[in-house]
């Protein structure tokens, strides 16, 4: 396993017996300043682990809430080079928190995956979600970033079948994406005895932390999957929160990072009362 910012902080919450909350923003939401202000609160709202989306045109996987957040940063002009300027400039205040950009294949490889992959470690990103690159067809992206030292992290959903895990974790690091539920993000709630089932079978195949993503909104719901994952993903629910700060008119609200931050912090609050055995 790497011993990047992603397996020590997998580890080091192994050793405090807890679940690491993982939260989803889109990168460049509402704006590029504002974004920048939300993404430096998260780390002392509570999250452990950044995921950072990379807006898209076409996110097939995305629901509405996140589809959103994605469109309003494309409208604002983001750009990928913008999105490595976030984390090149959060980095120089926080270098220990995980940061996973996560989104689609297509602006990698019109970027171009070595390069991408150079400037991606340069900036300091750990790790890539790539939602619609199946292991068959990653070999492009997956050796320069194992070159540059970036976790791959493959999404098991609950439609894997057993026979194909090993070839869906082939070389996976960082952890596993288990995706709760069927469908696009924000659009279901998780049903814990599901996720149990599903992040069962995915232990059976690997030893990388299972972090549990899609479906879940508040910080009840983080609580009850923190005693069955390593990690807890939230995202919509955090995204919406930047939408509800915005304004008819499209005037976003001077206090939106400190809203993010408020709603980030129950989340941690949920998901730490769902404390777990320390590993010795």
């Amino acid at each position: 396993m790497s011993q990047g910012r992603i397996a020590r902080r997998f580890a080091a919450l192994a050793r405090e017996g807890r679940t690491g909350l993982v939260t989803f923003i889109s990168a460049g939401d509402p704006d590029l300043a504002r974004c920048a202000d939300i993404l430096a609160g998260l780390p002392a709202a509570g999250a452990d682990v950044i995921e950072l989306g990379m807006p898209f045109s076409d996110p097939m996987a995305d629901g509405p809430a996140v589809q959103a957040a994605g469109l309003r940063a494309l409208k604002a002009g983001q750009t990928m080079a913008k999105t490595l300027g976030l984390v090149r400039d959060f980095r120089t205040r926080d270098g220990d928190t995980p940061i996973v950009l996560m989104g689609y294949f297509n602006p990698i490889l019109q970027y171009g995956p070595e390069r991408f992959c150079r400037d991606a470690a340069a900036a300091g990103v750990d790790g890539l979600i790539i939602v619609d690159l199946p292991p068959e067809e990653a070999e492009p992206l997956a050796t320069p970033a194992a070159e540059q030292g970036i976790d791959l992290i493959r999404l098991v959903a609950p439609t894997t079948p057993d026979w194909r895990m090993p070839k869906v974790l082939e070389g996976a690091s960082g952890f596993v994406y288990a995706v709760s539920i069927t469908g696009v993000t924000g659009t279901a709630l998780a049903v814990e005895e599901q996720v149990a089932a599903l992040v069962a079978r995915i232990r059976r195949h690997t030893d990388l932390p299972v972090a549990v993503g899609f479906g879940i909104n508040t910080p009840a719901q983080a609580a009850g999957i923190a005693r069955i994952g390593d990690g807890v993903v939230v995202g919509s629910a955090i995204v919406r929160r930047v939408e509800q700060a915005i304004g008819p008119d499209g005037t976003v609200a001077p206090d939106v990072a400190r809203r993010v931050a408020g709603f980030v912090a129950e989340l941690a609050a949920g998901v730490r009362s769902a404390e777990r055995a320390p590993v010795s």
